[in-house]
């Protein structure tokens, strides 16, 4: 397809010069030619041929006819994948590229910046000490594309890393561009579309194909360089996290059984690495006594394997290494059920936990002190990687909302006689009940009752988790999330849910082996916060346990908090949070420990990890910060181990620089900015209320105008879109709201409110010295602007068409366009730009590349949604409104 356009290239941006642009795309044309004929290439051509053109301003807007009314369902159907396809190569060029690295997103340059502000390696080694950092891996629904599709991709990424080696074979002999072209080629003739909806199961094995596949080896990897950089070995201080098969916040499929599978295979997957490591190290250490002496701890660990074969007498690490193998396959027995996929000899004794398994790989490695030997390798790798996976490879949250545990605590207590209505009883009087439940051992569930399905559920999950601490070591689960918390006895009921199955156990002092964790998610909810957190730690068994713990964690929503009270409400009302909570947390003796639920979207969060973490209040990281990865930031963060790397790293200097630099405001700066701030989001709150929850029939123009039902259709994940039947945006959740303004190019939640709030604030100046030296300010300003330069309103207001009452339309969509036109205007004072990324000229050049071939994929949905809300049944119209989501999505990269 875009084969012929090599005559534009001098004139577009940059990007579009990528040579690996060129060339992906003149082999994505042939395999169009090869496989759909020359006539769809033709007119595909024509089609992407007089978008640029539209868009390089030749001829103006109408006067280029894209010809797309002429195509029959059919080719419908095939010019939107070959679209999507080359979003998907575009992406991996740009990856290739390195525009995904960020200047200074390393930890050799954080370590030099630190050094330059009298910050020496022993600081930053002691802040490691108590530090954790852990990129929380969810099932949010916003990936778009089948796992076969990111699998060819990653497969292009391998063989295109050939190429740059100077490789013209694959290690098989293939021709490496003849490899890359079957590549291509088997994306074309792959199903886009999922033809059934995932199951929780599916979502494990997404996520474990990255953890396994991804993180595995490039966590050790970055390890080494980074004891290279501070010139000692760091603790393991950055390690996954995962959601999926523990969250069940309105996702009735996830129950025991999902919790212990997703904890089974998991296991599976990292004891099988650790197998296929011992392995290879056995193979590796031929080490012989006939020129060596060796440690007795060796000695000791070569006769206790049972391996008495003469070929390897004189190879003690061999032997050793032998039975440090029948041990491991014996845990993997233990753990799984299963045997070893290479089962050995010999036998042996399961581990009885990671620690055990890491001591002897320790003993191993003293033996081998000294030289070069000594010096890491693979070994240490695998040292490393006991350290920072164990035996359950990511540590697995549980989540749940407030209201399902307090009917749950309701009904155990009914049942057990000990309150007859808990429902209406007030805040302190359930306060005052709980802790004396938790106070006594006794159980409230009983053998010999009858408990509802939801509650049978929850206490279900509970003992799950009491199993897989047993199994697994309680480093498998170490946080329950309760989502929309609200008071104090949101968190006690989950201490008395945990007592059920002994992982909260009365005494002097108390022990709760798993966390109860708020999630503070509407605006409200985030003013709220302190003084929730303040009473929370007023009680003394809680003071205990903040004691033994040294830290209590907190999660701040920025999905539902967007949806709530607009971007700039939000994430002010995020930041002011933060800086609210941290003295309450001084106050009570306990490190703080933030949990930032971000999604891919700005309107959700989304945006450079890097950025909005430096961005974060002085004070509140410390060290310690957990952020949700999900959907399409999963596949474009971690979806090759070089992605992995430079994403994790960016994670890992962004906390060291937030944690250790001086403060970038003066305490004047900070009053005075503080309360700009505060006007601007008092006057961008009122905005955005007064149009999406003030405006009547604004939830039916949304409906209407956005593919939102439509959406339904796309089978991307196991959750249902909305928390309850009702089609109030109140209910909608977050994911399938920003996603569908995404989809009809508005990304309404990413930016209104903001232009009215710069309008109406005065001192212009004093905005624009906060986008200068202001990071907080500064990160704002950028994630908004990628998103206002990836919307189109004249796209939109084709969109808007849609909508069915003319007078309802033209009461709302003018003052959405006004509104994006005040955002457009105003940002470009504040940061002193001519023209939208003047001053990120590649983020510019990426979405300039892209916006030709986004076009016209919007222009077919809004035919098909029209054709279909029509009644037309024929399900070609269907399965191309569903392709043209996934494609336009793909081409935005970050929309959910």
């Amino acid at each position: 397809m875009p084969q012929c356009s090599v005559g534009i290239m001098a004139t577009l941006p940059n990007i579009a010069n990528n040579e690996d642009v060129r060339f992906l795309g003149r082999l994505l044309g042939d395999v169009i030619r090869d496989y759909g004929g020359e006539a769809l290439f033709r007119r595909t051509e024509y089609i992407r041929a007089a978008s640029v053109d539209r868009h390089r301003g030749i001829g103006g807007e109408d006067s280029v006819d894209l010809g797309l009314d002429r195509l029959t369902l059919d080719e419908t159907l095939d010019f939107v994948r070959g679209f999507m396809l080359f979003s998907m190569l575009a992406n991996l060029a740009e990856d290739r590229q390195g525009v995904a690295a960020e200047q200074g997103a390393t930890v050799e340059a954080a370590l030099a910046r630190l050094a330059g502000e009298g910050i020496d390696h022993p600081r930053v080694l002691k802040l490691l000490e108590r530090a954790l950092i852990v990129p929380v891996l969810t099932a949010h629904p916003t990936e778009v594309r089948r796992k076969s599709m990111i699998d060819h991709r990653n497969r292009i990424a391998e063989l295109m890393a050939m190429r740059d080696a100077g490789l013209v074979e694959t290690p098989d002999g293939d021709v490496l561009e003849e490899a890359i072209l079957r590549q291509i080629a088997l994306l074309w003739q792959t199903r886009v579309l999922r033809r059934e909806r995932l199951y929780v199961a599916d979502e494990v094995e997404t996520a474990l194909s990255y953890l396994r596949d991804v993180f595995v080896p490039a966590l050790p990897a970055l390890y080494q360089r980074w004891d290279r950089a501070l010139g000692a070995r760091v603790p393991a201080f950055l390690k996954p996290g995962s959601w999926i098969g523990g969250d069940r916040d309105g996702n009735p499929f996830v129950t025991a059984e999902s919790l212990a599978t997703a904890l089974a295979k998991s296991s599976e997957a990292v004891l099988g690495a650790y197998l296929d490591g011992v392995h290879a190290l056995g193979a590796e250490l031929s080490i012989s006594t006939e020129h060596v002496q060796v440690d007795v701890a060796i000695e000791h660990l070569a006769e206790a394997s049972g391996d008495t074969a003469t070929s390897r007498e004189d190879e003690p690490y061999r032997r050793a290494l032998s039975g440090i193998y029948a041990r491991l396959a014996a845990t993997h027995l233990a753990l799984t059920g299963k045997p070893a996929p290479r089962p050995g000899r010999l036998t042996g004794e399961p581990y009885a936990d990671p620690q055990a398994f890491r001591a002897d790989l320790k003993a191993v490695a003293q033996g081998l002190r000294g030289g070069a030997l000594g010096s890491g390798g693979a070994l240490g790798r695998l040292i490393r990687s006991v350290e920072i996976f164990g035996f359950h490879l990511a540590t697995l949250d549980l989540r749940q909302n407030s209201a399902v545990h307090e009917r749950v605590v309701a009904e155990l207590l009914k049942v057990a006689g000990v309150e007859a209505d808990y429902a209406m009883l007030s805040e302190s009087q359930r306060v005052t009940l709980l802790r004396h439940e938790l106070s006594t051992p006794r159980p409230l569930a009983s053998p010999f009752a009858t408990y509802s399905e939801e509650t049978a559920s929850e206490v279900a999950i509970a003992r799950a988790a009491a199993v897989a601490h047993r199994q697994y070591g309680p480093a498998c689960i170490t946080q329950y999330i309760v989502s929309m918390a609200q008071s104090v006895s949101d968190l006690l009921e989950v201490h008395v849910l945990l007592k059920e199955a002994g992982l909260y156990q009365p005494g002097e002092p108390p022990h709760a082996a798993i966390m109860a964790v708020p999630l503070f998610e509407t605006i409200g909810d985030l003013e709220a916060a302190p003084g929730i957190m303040t009473e929370w730690f007023s009680l003394p068994e809680v003071r205990a346990l903040g004691a033994e713990r040294a830290y209590q964690e907190v999660m701040i929503g920025y999905s539902d908090s967007n949806k709530d009270g607009g971007y700039l409400t939000s994430t002010w009302g995020l930041s002011r949070a933060s800086t609210a909570l941290k003295p309450v947390f001084e106050g009570a003796g306990v490190a703080m420990q933030l949990f930032h639920g971000r999604g891919g979207a700005v309107g959700r969060g989304g945006g450079s990890a890097f950025a909005a973490i430096r961005a974060q209040p002085p004070g509140t990281v410390q060290g310690r910060i957990r952020i949700t990865e999900q959907g399409e930031v999963i596949a474009g963060k971690y979806g090759t181990r070089e992605s992995a790397m430079i994403n994790l790293e960016a994670m890992a200097s962004a906390t060291l620089l937030a944690s250790l630099e001086p403060d970038a405001l003066s305490p004047r700066d900070t009053q005075r900015f503080g309360a700009a701030m505060d006007a601007l989001s008092a006057t961008a709150f009122d905005a955005y209320r007064d149009l999406v929850y003030g405006t009547e029939g604004f939830r039916t123009f949304f409906r209407q105008m956005t593919p939102i039902a439509e959406i339904a259709g796309l089978k991307i994940g196991s959750r249902p879109a909305s928390r309850t039947k009702s089609n109030r945006i109140e209910d909608l959740r977050a994911i399938p709201w920003v996603f569908s303004w995404a989809q009809a190019r508005v990304m309404l939640p990413g930016w209104y409110g903001v232009g009215q709030a710069i309008a109406a604030f005065e001192d212009k100046a004093l905005l624009a010295e906060m986008a200068e030296g202001w990071p907080f300010f500064a990160s704002s300003l950028a994630n908004m602007e990628q998103v206002i330069a990836k919307s189109d309103m004249g796209i939109a207001g084709r969109y808007a068409d849609l909508v069915e009452d003319k007078a309802l339309r033209d009461a709302i969509f003018p003052r959405i366009r006004d509104g994006w036109a005040q955002a457009h205007d105003g940002l470009l004072s504040v940061t002193g730009q001519s023209h939208l990324l003047e001053k990120h000229p590649a983020l510019d050049a990426s979405i300039r590349l892209r916006l030709p071939y986004i076009e016209p994929l919007n222009l077919l949905q809004i035919e098909l949604m029209k054709r279909h809300r029509a009644g037309e049944d024929d399900p070609r119209i269907g399965e191309g409104i569903l392709l043209s989501i996934n494609a336009i999505a793909t081409a935005l990269r970050n929309s959910g």
